[in-house]
């Protein structure tokens, strides 16, 4: 099934602006105007209070419930080491996550420590720079469209323009297909020769996610019950996402979000935080914090891994709030699927009856860049406009 070429956004949450450099205008609820012109950290901390385009709805920015969400820290070294005992274990931990909230820790993942301290350490430099320099990092050519998952975003501004995220990214794609340096080159070719040896880093970075993606999802087919090598193979040609995220101090933290609720569209997420914290996850009924653990990466199910599963695993809300004193970095390397392939449950009592019906993960990127914020019920909301796209 194909999408319209001239799709009806019946649920875009808030249509995309036309310039990113464009100054716009939000009215506040007593009518005053706030002149937001894009994200700059810089000069948003001189202002005694945020501008209204980033104050969320008061049901979002709820205090959190102070007891950390129980996420299992999964050792996976001695499933990588063929050891029945401990993949039963490990199993049992991703089998009883996943089927209650969706997110888990991995230790014992084979990731250098010095790779990972200083692929977080060394984005302080591209978010220091002056904001004209950072723009050079959306890339020449690299965002059709409606999209907006490539390169350099402040707040999101170019594509929304209220509940705004107190956050900076810079995204990049990541596939092995087509040599060993295609992180390096995207680096290089926006930014300038000196951010070479940055580029190598994501680079290397990069290749140690996608491998241990794959660690993973051979897990998750395990506790599944499924054939070992399915999920696996069904990534092995992956087109990943990866990344950047900062989050400065903010003067009012308790009136915005650094990122807002929503469920991952993608099929995987590993996610290494700083010590400051910040990510919360929704569970029984309240915002709970996922605590960082020294040396542990965070995973969670995202709406294309939910597909594949028939909805036996959770693809779980989740947002980062943010803080009056402290900045904060976060690395996210999302797993996806390549564009064109079917995304539909391995054949078997795992598969009937179906949940969701098959798309490619191009149709449902598109539905988020182009017709849908993403949300809590993104997958819900895809499979209903599937059905009234013509076929």
């Amino acid at each position: 099934m194909e999408c319209s070429s001239n799709p009806t956004p019946l649920l875009l949450c808030h249509p995309p602006l036309d310039n990113l450099d464009k100054e716009k205008s939000t009215v506040d609820t007593n009518g005053s105007v706030d002149r937001v012109i894009a994200f700059d950290p810089s000069a948003l901390r001189h202002q005694r209070k945020i501008p209204a385009a980033f104050i969320w709805p008061s049901i979002d920015a709820a205090s959190t419930d102070d007891d950390g969400l129980a996420v299992p820290a999964v050792d996976l070294s001695g499933f990588a080491g063929g050891d029945a005992a401990a993949t039963a274990r490990a199993a049992a931990q991703v089998r009883a996550a996943c089927g209650a909230h969706g997110f888990f820790h991995v230790i014992g993942h084979g990731v250098d420590a010095c790779l990972a301290r200083d692929a977080l350490s060394c984005m302080a430099g591209f978010f220091a720079l002056p904001r004209a320099r950072k723009l050079r990092g959306r890339g020449r050519g690299s965002r059709s469209a409606g999209s907006a998952m490539w390169g350099y975003a402040g707040a999101h501004a170019e594509r929304f323009t209220c509940m705004l995220p107190w956050k900076e990214t810079l995204s990049f794609g990541y596939r092995e297909l087509g040599g060993d340096r295609g992180v390096v080159d995207y680096f290089t070719s926006n930014l300038g020769e000196e951010f070479e040896s940055m580029g190598w880093i994501y680079q290397k970075y990069c290749k140690a996610m996608k491998d241990l993606s794959l660690t993973v999802m051979e897990l998750l087919a395990v506790s599944l019950g499924v054939e070992r090598s399915h999920y696996r193979d069904f990534f092995e040609d992956s087109s990943s996402i990866m990344r950047l995220n900062y989050y400065p101090p903010c003067q009012e933290p308790e009136l915005t979000l650094g990122t807002g609720p929503h469920c991952d569209p993608t099929a995987l997420t590993i996610l290494h935080q700083d010590d400051v914290g910040g990510l919360e996850v929704f569970a029984d009924g309240r915002w709970r914090p996922v605590r960082p653990v020294d040396g542990a990466l965070v995973v969670n199910i995202g709406d294309t891994f939910m597909a594949l599963c028939n909805g036996r695993y959770k693809s779980c809300l989740h947002r980062a709030v943010v803080n009056r004193q402290q900045e904060r970095r976060s690395l996210a390397f999302f797993l996806c699927p390549q564009e064109d392939r079917v995304v539909r449950p391995p054949s078997g009592n795992l598969g009937a009856p179906r949940l969701y019906p098959d798309f490619t993960w191009a149709e449902f990127l598109g539905f988020t860049q182009r017709q849908y914020r993403v949300d809590a019920r993104t997958l819900q909301a895809f499979t209903e406009w599937l059905g009234q796209s013509p076929s």
